[in-house]
Protein backbone atom coordinates (compact mmCIF):
# COMPACT_ATOMS: atom_id res chain seq x y z
CA UNK A 1 0.00 0.00 0.00
CA UNK A 2 1.53 3.64 -0.87
CA UNK A 3 1.79 5.91 1.57
CA UNK A 4 -1.15 8.39 -0.12
CA UNK A 5 -3.41 5.36 0.13
CA UNK A 6 -2.59 4.69 3.38
CA UNK A 7 -3.04 8.44 4.53
CA UNK A 8 -6.25 8.39 2.67
CA UNK A 9 -7.48 4.81 3.74
CA UNK A 10 -6.75 6.24 7.38
CA UNK A 11 -8.52 9.48 6.69
CA UNK A 12 -11.69 7.88 5.49
CA UNK A 13 -11.52 5.49 9.04
CA UNK A 14 -11.02 8.61 10.92
CA UNK A 15 -13.92 10.44 9.33
CA UNK A 16 -16.22 7.51 9.56
CA UNK A 17 -18.34 8.74 12.99
CA UNK A 18 -21.48 7.63 14.24
CA UNK A 19 -23.63 9.65 11.56
CA UNK A 20 -22.02 8.20 8.77
CA UNK A 21 -22.03 4.37 10.44
CA UNK A 22 -25.89 5.12 10.90
CA UNK A 23 -26.76 6.00 7.49
CA UNK A 24 -24.87 3.17 5.86
CA UNK A 25 -26.90 0.45 8.03
CA UNK A 26 -30.05 2.49 7.44
CA UNK A 27 -29.81 3.06 3.98
CA UNK A 28 -32.23 0.76 1.95
CA UNK A 29 -30.93 0.90 -1.44
CA UNK A 30 -33.96 2.37 -3.00
CA UNK A 31 -32.23 4.80 -5.56
CA UNK A 32 -34.61 7.60 -4.99
CA UNK A 33 -31.61 10.01 -4.35
CA UNK A 34 -30.81 9.13 -7.92
CA UNK A 35 -33.56 11.46 -9.37
CA UNK A 36 -33.05 14.42 -7.04
CA UNK A 37 -29.67 14.44 -8.70
CA UNK A 38 -29.46 16.16 -12.04
CA UNK A 39 -26.10 15.07 -12.75
CA UNK A 40 -28.33 11.39 -12.78
CA UNK A 41 -31.60 12.74 -14.50
CA UNK A 42 -29.60 14.21 -17.02
CA UNK A 43 -27.29 11.66 -18.12
CA UNK A 44 -29.06 8.88 -17.18
CA UNK A 45 -25.74 6.85 -16.03
CA UNK A 46 -25.95 4.74 -12.65
CA UNK A 47 -22.80 5.88 -11.72
CA UNK A 48 -23.95 9.19 -10.65
CA UNK A 49 -26.58 8.13 -8.34
CA UNK A 50 -25.66 9.86 -4.93
CA UNK A 51 -25.20 7.21 -2.47
CA UNK A 52 -22.90 5.49 -4.93
CA UNK A 53 -20.65 8.60 -4.72
CA UNK A 54 -19.30 7.60 -1.24
CA UNK A 55 -19.27 3.69 -2.55
CA UNK A 56 -15.38 3.51 -1.49
CA UNK A 57 -15.97 5.01 1.80
CA UNK A 58 -19.08 2.12 2.45
CA UNK A 59 -16.38 -0.65 1.96
CA UNK A 60 -13.86 0.18 4.59
CA UNK A 61 -17.03 1.14 6.78
CA UNK A 62 -17.88 -2.47 6.02
CA UNK A 63 -14.57 -4.01 6.31
CA UNK A 64 -13.10 -2.08 9.59
CA UNK A 65 -16.46 -1.72 11.50
CA UNK A 66 -18.96 -4.47 10.77
CA UNK A 67 -18.10 -7.85 11.92
CA UNK A 68 -19.25 -9.37 8.53
CA UNK A 69 -17.31 -7.25 7.00
CA UNK A 70 -13.73 -8.56 8.59
CA UNK A 71 -14.58 -12.00 7.68
CA UNK A 72 -15.11 -11.12 4.15
CA UNK A 73 -12.31 -9.47 3.89
CA UNK A 74 -10.37 -11.92 5.92
CA UNK A 75 -11.25 -14.69 3.21
CA UNK A 76 -11.03 -12.67 0.17
CA UNK A 77 -15.06 -11.82 -0.59
CA UNK A 78 -14.62 -8.34 0.03
CA UNK A 79 -11.75 -6.25 -2.37
CA UNK A 80 -9.83 -3.33 -0.61
CA UNK A 81 -10.46 -0.20 -1.86
CA UNK A 82 -7.43 1.00 -3.86
CA UNK A 83 -5.30 3.76 -5.13
CA UNK A 84 -6.66 3.30 -8.79
CA UNK A 85 -10.17 3.14 -7.48
CA UNK A 86 -10.10 6.36 -5.12
CA UNK A 87 -8.30 8.14 -8.36
CA UNK A 88 -11.38 6.86 -10.51
CA UNK A 89 -14.17 8.42 -7.53
CA UNK A 90 -12.91 11.93 -7.69
CA UNK A 91 -15.00 12.51 -10.95
CA UNK A 92 -18.24 11.11 -8.98
CA UNK A 93 -17.15 13.19 -5.38
CA UNK A 94 -15.89 16.59 -7.13
CA UNK A 95 -16.80 16.92 -11.00
CA UNK A 96 -20.45 14.83 -10.01
CA UNK A 97 -21.28 16.83 -7.24
CA UNK A 98 -22.43 20.25 -6.33
CA UNK A 99 -23.24 19.06 -2.37
CA UNK A 100 -26.75 20.67 -3.12
CA UNK A 101 -28.41 18.43 -0.70
CA UNK A 102 -31.47 17.88 -3.21
CA UNK A 103 -30.49 14.05 -2.67
CA UNK A 104 -30.83 13.98 1.50
CA UNK A 105 -34.10 15.80 0.78
CA UNK A 106 -36.07 12.94 -0.72
CA UNK A 107 -34.16 10.48 1.24
CA UNK A 108 -37.08 8.25 2.74
CA UNK A 109 -34.84 7.38 5.58
CA UNK A 110 -33.38 10.89 6.59
CA UNK A 111 -29.93 10.19 5.84
CA UNK A 112 -27.72 13.33 4.88
CA UNK A 113 -26.16 12.25 1.68
CA UNK A 114 -24.50 15.30 1.29
CA UNK A 115 -22.60 14.82 4.57
CA UNK A 116 -21.51 11.75 3.81
CA UNK A 117 -19.85 13.22 0.58
CA UNK A 118 -18.09 15.68 2.57
CA UNK A 119 -16.77 13.41 4.78
CA UNK A 120 -15.77 10.98 1.66
CA UNK A 121 -13.88 14.43 0.40
CA UNK A 122 -11.71 14.38 3.20
CA UNK A 123 -9.89 11.12 2.42
CA UNK A 124 -9.98 11.82 -1.05
CA UNK A 125 -7.95 15.39 -0.09
CA UNK A 126 -5.69 13.68 2.09
CA UNK A 127 -4.81 11.17 -0.21
CA UNK A 128 -4.03 13.56 -3.00
CA UNK A 129 -7.20 12.61 -5.42
CA UNK A 130 -8.61 16.45 -4.71
CA UNK A 131 -9.07 17.75 -8.50
CA UNK A 132 -6.02 20.29 -9.50
CA UNK A 133 -8.28 23.07 -9.62
CA UNK A 134 -9.87 22.82 -6.06
CA UNK A 135 -6.38 22.33 -4.91
CA UNK A 136 -5.04 25.35 -6.45
CA UNK A 137 -7.93 27.36 -5.54
CA UNK A 138 -7.40 26.22 -1.53
CA UNK A 139 -3.73 26.74 -1.71
CA UNK A 140 -4.27 29.93 -2.73
CA UNK A 141 -7.30 30.86 -0.64
CA UNK A 142 -4.61 30.05 2.43
CA UNK A 143 -1.34 31.47 1.14
CA UNK A 144 -2.81 34.88 -0.33
CA UNK A 145 -6.38 35.86 1.07
CA UNK A 146 -8.70 34.31 -2.00
CA UNK A 147 -8.93 31.38 -4.54
CA UNK A 148 -8.39 33.83 -7.55
CA UNK A 149 -5.30 34.70 -5.76
CA UNK A 150 -6.77 38.55 -4.90
CA UNK A 151 -4.64 40.59 -3.26
CA UNK A 152 -5.79 43.59 -1.14
CA UNK A 153 -4.46 46.47 -3.32
CA UNK A 154 -6.42 44.66 -6.28
CA UNK A 155 -9.17 44.68 -4.25
CA UNK A 156 -8.94 48.33 -2.91
CA UNK A 157 -8.58 49.56 -6.60
CA UNK A 158 -11.99 47.92 -7.23
CA UNK A 159 -13.32 49.47 -4.05
CA UNK A 160 -12.05 53.06 -5.30
CA UNK A 161 -13.44 52.59 -8.77
CA UNK A 162 -16.71 52.12 -7.01
CA UNK A 163 -16.52 54.92 -5.07
CA UNK A 164 -15.92 57.43 -7.98
CA UNK A 165 -18.69 55.62 -10.21
CA UNK A 166 -21.34 55.66 -6.54
CA UNK A 167 -19.84 58.91 -4.81
CA UNK A 168 -20.62 56.72 -1.59
CA UNK A 169 -17.43 55.79 0.47
CA UNK A 170 -16.51 52.79 1.60
CA UNK A 171 -14.88 52.65 4.82
CA UNK A 172 -11.91 50.41 5.61
CA UNK A 173 -11.07 48.49 8.99
CA UNK A 174 -13.42 51.01 11.07
CA UNK A 175 -14.90 49.61 13.72
CA UNK A 176 -18.62 49.93 15.49
CA UNK A 177 -20.35 49.85 12.38
CA UNK A 178 -23.59 47.95 11.95
CA UNK A 179 -22.28 45.86 9.39
CA UNK A 180 -18.81 44.04 7.93
CA UNK A 181 -19.25 43.08 4.43
CA UNK A 182 -17.65 40.17 3.15
CA UNK A 183 -17.42 39.75 -0.89
CA UNK A 184 -16.13 36.81 -3.13
CA UNK A 185 -13.04 36.60 -5.40
CA UNK A 186 -15.68 36.30 -8.17
CA UNK A 187 -17.48 39.55 -7.90
CA UNK A 188 -14.63 41.14 -7.55
CA UNK A 189 -13.33 39.92 -10.85
CA UNK A 190 -16.46 39.52 -12.64
CA UNK A 191 -19.44 41.58 -10.85
CA UNK A 192 -18.17 44.83 -9.49
CA UNK A 193 -21.48 46.09 -10.20
CA UNK A 194 -22.96 43.75 -7.26
CA UNK A 195 -20.78 46.06 -5.05
CA UNK A 196 -21.76 49.29 -6.54
CA UNK A 197 -25.54 48.39 -6.22
CA UNK A 198 -25.11 47.69 -2.10
CA UNK A 199 -22.99 50.03 -1.28
CA UNK A 200 -25.77 52.43 -2.92
CA UNK A 201 -28.58 50.48 -0.88
CA UNK A 202 -26.18 50.53 2.27
CA UNK A 203 -26.10 53.96 1.78
CA UNK A 204 -30.01 54.78 1.18
CA UNK A 205 -30.86 52.69 4.21
CA UNK A 206 -28.51 54.55 6.82
CA UNK A 207 -26.39 51.62 7.67
CA UNK A 208 -22.75 52.02 9.01
CA UNK A 209 -20.85 49.54 6.97
CA UNK A 210 -16.80 48.55 6.86
CA UNK A 211 -14.72 46.11 4.73
CA UNK A 212 -11.38 44.44 6.50
CA UNK A 213 -8.36 44.42 5.01
CA UNK A 214 -7.58 41.20 5.99
CA UNK A 215 -11.13 39.43 6.22
CA UNK A 216 -12.61 40.61 2.60
CA UNK A 217 -12.65 37.16 0.98
CA UNK A 218 -15.83 35.06 1.85
CA UNK A 219 -15.45 32.35 -0.02
CA UNK A 220 -13.96 28.48 1.58
CA UNK A 221 -11.91 26.72 -0.32
CA UNK A 222 -11.18 24.25 2.06
CA UNK A 223 -15.02 23.19 2.88
CA UNK A 224 -14.79 22.30 -1.32
CA UNK A 225 -12.16 20.27 -1.29
CA UNK A 226 -12.79 18.78 2.22
CA UNK A 227 -10.03 20.09 5.01
CA UNK A 228 -11.75 21.19 7.82
CA UNK A 229 -8.33 22.52 9.30
CA UNK A 230 -8.04 24.82 5.77
CA UNK A 231 -11.64 25.51 6.41
CA UNK A 232 -10.79 27.13 9.73
CA UNK A 233 -8.37 28.86 9.32
CA UNK A 234 -10.46 30.58 6.77
CA UNK A 235 -13.03 31.27 8.32
CA UNK A 236 -10.78 32.11 11.31
CA UNK A 237 -9.77 35.44 9.45
CA UNK A 238 -13.25 37.10 9.07
CA UNK A 239 -14.48 35.44 13.01
CA UNK A 240 -11.08 37.77 14.05
CA UNK A 241 -11.23 40.46 12.02
CA UNK A 242 -15.24 40.91 12.85
CA UNK A 243 -14.60 40.67 16.79
CA UNK A 244 -11.30 42.58 16.11
CA UNK A 245 -13.73 45.63 14.80
CA UNK A 246 -16.93 45.06 17.11
CA UNK A 247 -18.91 44.74 14.43
CA UNK A 248 -22.31 44.44 15.06
CA UNK A 249 -23.49 42.01 11.93
CA UNK A 250 -21.08 39.98 9.21
CA UNK A 251 -22.88 40.75 5.94
CA UNK A 252 -22.17 37.28 3.65
CA UNK A 253 -22.26 38.54 -0.19
CA UNK A 254 -24.19 36.71 -3.08
CA UNK A 255 -22.52 33.58 -2.49
CA UNK A 256 -23.67 30.07 -1.16
CA UNK A 257 -20.93 28.26 -0.27
CA UNK A 258 -19.82 31.24 1.27
CA UNK A 259 -22.45 31.97 3.37
CA UNK A 260 -22.64 28.51 4.48
CA UNK A 261 -19.11 28.47 5.71
CA UNK A 262 -19.49 31.55 7.92
CA UNK A 263 -23.30 31.32 8.68
CA UNK A 264 -23.42 27.38 9.72
CA UNK A 265 -19.76 25.78 9.81
CA UNK A 266 -18.27 28.45 10.93
CA UNK A 267 -19.42 28.10 14.58
CA UNK A 268 -18.49 24.44 14.87
CA UNK A 269 -14.92 24.91 13.01
CA UNK A 270 -14.27 27.64 16.03
CA UNK A 271 -15.61 25.84 18.36
CA UNK A 272 -17.55 28.67 19.98
CA UNK A 273 -20.40 30.85 19.12
CA UNK A 274 -19.72 34.34 17.43
CA UNK A 275 -20.02 37.74 19.26
CA UNK A 276 -21.93 39.07 16.10
CA UNK A 277 -25.07 37.88 14.08
CA UNK A 278 -24.46 36.67 10.34
CA UNK A 279 -26.51 37.60 8.04
CA UNK A 280 -27.22 37.10 4.04
CA UNK A 281 -27.50 39.84 1.59
CA UNK A 282 -30.87 38.60 0.53
CA UNK A 283 -32.11 38.50 4.33
CA UNK A 284 -31.36 42.22 4.75
CA UNK A 285 -32.73 43.05 1.47
CA UNK A 286 -35.90 42.03 2.51
CA UNK A 287 -35.67 43.42 5.88
CA UNK A 288 -35.47 46.69 4.13
CA UNK A 289 -38.16 45.95 1.79
CA UNK A 290 -40.71 45.41 4.79
CA UNK A 291 -39.44 48.44 6.04
CA UNK A 292 -40.21 50.39 2.89
CA UNK A 293 -36.30 51.31 2.41
CA UNK A 294 -36.34 49.87 -1.00
CA UNK A 295 -39.18 52.07 -2.75
CA UNK A 296 -38.78 51.69 -6.23
CA UNK A 297 -39.34 54.16 -9.04
CA UNK A 298 -40.48 51.57 -11.97
CA UNK A 299 -40.42 47.84 -12.51
CA UNK A 300 -38.51 45.49 -14.58
CA UNK A 301 -40.64 44.52 -17.64
CA UNK A 302 -39.18 41.44 -18.73
CA UNK A 303 -40.77 38.32 -18.31
CA UNK A 304 -38.26 36.30 -15.61
CA UNK A 305 -37.55 33.60 -13.50
CA UNK A 306 -35.77 32.80 -10.26
CA UNK A 307 -33.42 30.29 -9.90
CA UNK A 308 -32.64 29.94 -5.82
CA UNK A 309 -29.30 29.05 -5.24
CA UNK A 310 -29.10 25.62 -3.18
CA UNK A 311 -26.25 27.10 -0.40
CA UNK A 312 -28.62 30.37 0.11
CA UNK A 313 -32.27 28.43 -0.40
CA UNK A 314 -31.81 24.87 0.60
CA UNK A 315 -29.00 24.31 2.56
CA UNK A 316 -29.06 27.68 3.97
CA UNK A 317 -32.53 28.34 4.84
CA UNK A 318 -33.13 31.50 2.81
CA UNK A 319 -36.39 30.32 1.64
CA UNK A 320 -38.93 33.12 1.93
CA UNK A 321 -36.99 36.41 1.33
CA UNK A 322 -35.98 35.86 -2.27
CA UNK A 323 -39.12 35.69 -4.17
CA UNK A 324 -40.83 38.72 -2.71
CA UNK A 325 -37.76 40.42 -3.72
CA UNK A 326 -38.07 39.57 -7.19
CA UNK A 327 -41.88 39.75 -6.99
CA UNK A 328 -41.24 43.60 -5.66
CA UNK A 329 -39.32 44.79 -8.22
CA UNK A 330 -40.22 42.35 -11.43
CA UNK A 331 -43.38 43.08 -13.46
CA UNK A 332 -43.55 39.90 -15.19
CA UNK A 333 -42.01 36.99 -13.32
CA UNK A 334 -42.61 33.73 -14.07
CA UNK A 335 -42.83 31.03 -10.73
CA UNK A 336 -41.34 28.28 -11.83
CA UNK A 337 -42.64 24.43 -10.14
CA UNK A 338 -39.17 23.55 -8.80
CA UNK A 339 -37.79 26.47 -6.62
CA UNK A 340 -36.98 27.17 -3.06
CA UNK A 341 -35.88 24.34 -1.46
CA UNK A 342 -36.82 22.34 -3.92
CA UNK A 343 -35.04 24.06 -6.84
CA UNK A 344 -32.46 22.87 -9.10
CA UNK A 345 -28.91 23.51 -8.92
CA UNK A 346 -26.78 25.47 -11.13
CA UNK A 347 -24.62 22.75 -11.51
CA UNK A 348 -21.20 24.34 -10.21
CA UNK A 349 -21.34 24.32 -6.69
CA UNK A 350 -19.70 22.63 -3.82
CA UNK A 351 -16.06 23.60 -5.96
CA UNK A 352 -17.59 22.25 -9.45
CA UNK A 353 -16.83 25.38 -11.09
CA UNK A 354 -13.48 25.26 -10.12
CA UNK A 355 -12.51 22.13 -11.81
CA UNK A 356 -11.58 22.77 -15.81
CA UNK A 357 -11.23 19.42 -17.48
CA UNK A 358 -12.58 18.22 -20.54
CA UNK A 359 -14.81 15.84 -18.82
CA UNK A 360 -15.84 18.31 -15.85
CA UNK A 361 -17.36 21.03 -18.22
CA UNK A 362 -18.81 19.02 -20.12
CA UNK A 363 -20.93 17.40 -17.50
CA UNK A 364 -21.12 20.36 -16.05
CA UNK A 365 -22.70 21.65 -19.51
CA UNK A 366 -25.11 18.57 -20.18
CA UNK A 367 -26.38 19.21 -16.12
CA UNK A 368 -27.70 22.51 -17.04
CA UNK A 369 -30.31 20.50 -19.45
CA UNK A 370 -32.58 20.80 -16.65
CA UNK A 371 -32.46 25.11 -16.30
CA UNK A 372 -32.66 25.03 -20.30
CA UNK A 373 -36.12 23.31 -19.34
CA UNK A 374 -36.78 26.01 -16.87
CA UNK A 375 -36.50 28.69 -19.14
CA UNK A 376 -38.09 26.61 -22.28
CA UNK A 377 -41.11 25.74 -19.96
CA UNK A 378 -41.72 29.40 -18.50
CA UNK A 379 -41.34 31.05 -21.77
CA UNK A 380 -38.53 33.47 -20.54
CA UNK A 381 -35.03 34.55 -21.77
CA UNK A 382 -33.86 35.96 -18.25
CA UNK A 383 -32.65 33.97 -15.41
CA UNK A 384 -32.57 36.40 -11.86
CA UNK A 385 -30.62 34.63 -8.65
CA UNK A 386 -28.50 36.10 -6.50
CA UNK A 387 -24.79 34.08 -6.14
CA UNK A 388 -22.11 34.68 -8.19
CA UNK A 389 -21.34 31.00 -8.77
CA UNK A 390 -24.33 30.23 -9.72
CA UNK A 391 -24.14 33.22 -12.60
CA UNK A 392 -20.79 32.38 -13.75
CA UNK A 393 -21.79 28.93 -14.01
CA UNK A 394 -24.92 29.55 -16.08
CA UNK A 395 -23.42 31.96 -18.21
CA UNK A 396 -20.88 29.88 -19.27
CA UNK A 397 -23.81 27.02 -20.07
CA UNK A 398 -25.80 29.20 -21.92
CA UNK A 399 -22.85 30.50 -23.88
CA UNK A 400 -22.30 26.26 -24.74
CA UNK A 401 -25.65 26.10 -26.12
CA UNK A 402 -25.69 29.16 -27.87
CA UNK A 403 -28.90 30.76 -25.96
CA UNK A 404 -29.96 34.07 -26.10
CA UNK A 405 -30.15 33.90 -22.26
CA UNK A 406 -29.76 36.83 -19.89
CA UNK A 407 -28.42 36.16 -16.08
CA UNK A 408 -29.11 39.19 -13.85
CA UNK A 409 -28.29 39.55 -10.08
CA UNK A 410 -31.44 40.10 -7.91
CA UNK A 411 -29.00 42.90 -5.55
CA UNK A 412 -27.72 44.92 -8.80
CA UNK A 413 -31.62 44.50 -10.00
CA UNK A 414 -33.03 46.11 -6.70
CA UNK A 415 -30.51 48.90 -6.94
CA UNK A 416 -31.21 50.08 -10.58
CA UNK A 417 -34.64 50.22 -9.94
CA UNK A 418 -34.41 52.41 -6.44
CA UNK A 419 -36.29 55.73 -6.31
CA UNK A 420 -34.02 58.61 -6.87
Amino acid sequence: MSASLEKGIHALKEVIDAPIASYFESCVHCGICADACLFYTETKEPKYTPINKVEPMRRVYEQEYTLLGRLKKLVGLSKPVTDAELDAWQHLAYDACTLCDRCSLVCPVGNDITYMIRKFREGLAVSGHAPDGIRSATKRTVEVGGPMGLKWPAVANVLRKVEEKTGVPIPVDRAGVDYMILLSSMEVVNYPEYIEALVKIMHRAGLSFTIASDAYEATNAGIQIGNSDLAEVIVARIVLAAERLKVRNVLSPECGHAYMAIRWEGPNLMGRPYAFDVVHVIELLDALRQKGVLRIKDKFKDRCILHDPCQVVRRGGVLNAPEPLVEHVAENYIPIVDKQKWNWCCGGGGGASAIHTPDAEALRARAFGVKKRQLEDAGVDTIVTFCANCRITMEEAVDHYGMNTRLLGLTELMAEHLED
